[in-house]
């Protein structure tokens, strides 16, 4: 048996999603790539970030995330590890990820996910493979909606125990420095999750967030700065009962 009661799934990183409520299945952006794994077609430089999530100031339940992005022609692959927990208990996540362009205004990607939950003590490992898949279309230049799906295996052929998760979003540019967007998720399992972020570029390089989410009636804010080839960012959530998670990520673009 596993120790926990949820499997946490999927690479949940980035400190800019987390300002923006984790509106970002329709958002561009290193994370976001791992989130919807369409927006990797609209990649086109060498990336590579580190993540920490620090939840709720606790240091035991700290999440660090390391990740590469890499152009390939008309297509991006990306590959990212994740490791949460302390030597008692402790969750591993590895993935590696494509997008690809289908057509001007289409594009589309899939990732291959590994997941390892080791505890100390009576209880069993966990380990299994699984997969999610993700859709952007773009019906005019400054609006896009993605549709992104996590294990989408039928019952009678699933043997893992991850939910089944389906996002689905909408994303507006306002105008060149202010982007907002609208997002949905239901999960087996669970209540249905509204998430609603905006992304302002307050002066050149610079970006002030913020997003509500309600899933735990959570408020949250941050911001981001770029210098060179360097972008880094920082948000923070909130959580209606046990305090904030501050997230901070580091992302070097080669081009």
């Amino acid at each position: 048996m596993s120790a926990s009661a949820v499997i946490p799934y999927g690479i949940q990183a980035g400190a800019g999603e987390a300002g923006m409520g984790y509106t970002c299945v329709i958002k561009e952006g290193f994370w976001s790539s791992f989130h919807n794994q369409a927006l990797l077609a609209f990649n086109n430089s060498f990336d590579f970030g580190i993540n920490y999530d620090n939840r709720f100031g606790i240091k035991e339940l700290g999440t660090r995330t390391a990740g590469v992005l890499i152009p390939a022609g008309k297509a991006s692959v990306g590959a990212a590890y994740s490791h949460f927990g302390y030597p008692d208990f402790k969750r591993d996540i590895a993935v590696l990820a494509c997008g690809l362009r289908l057509s001007e205004k289409i594009a589309a990607g899939v990732q291959i996910d590994y997941f390892s939950e080791r505890t100390f003590g009576e209880y069993n490992n966990y380990q299994c493979i699984t997969f999610e898949t993700g859709l952007i279309a773009s019906p005019s230049d400054n609006i896009k909606i993605g549709v992104h799906l996590f294990n989408p295996v039928p019952n009678s052929l699933r043997k893992n125990k991850q939910p089944v998760s389906i996002h689905v979003g909408a994303g507006i540019d306002l105008s060149k420095i202010l982007f907002a967007g609208v997002e949905a998720e239901m999960s087996s399992g669970s209540n249905l999750t509204l998430r609603t972020g905006f992304e302002y570029e307050a002066i050149k390089n610079l970006w002030l967030r913020a997003g509500f989410s309600t899933k735990n009636n959570s408020f949250c804010f941050g911001t981001g700065y770029q210098k060179g080839i360097v972008k880094i960012d920082l948000g923070f959530a909130t959580h209606e009962i046990l305090g904030v998670t501050s997230s901070a990520s580091l992302i070097f673009k080669i081009r």
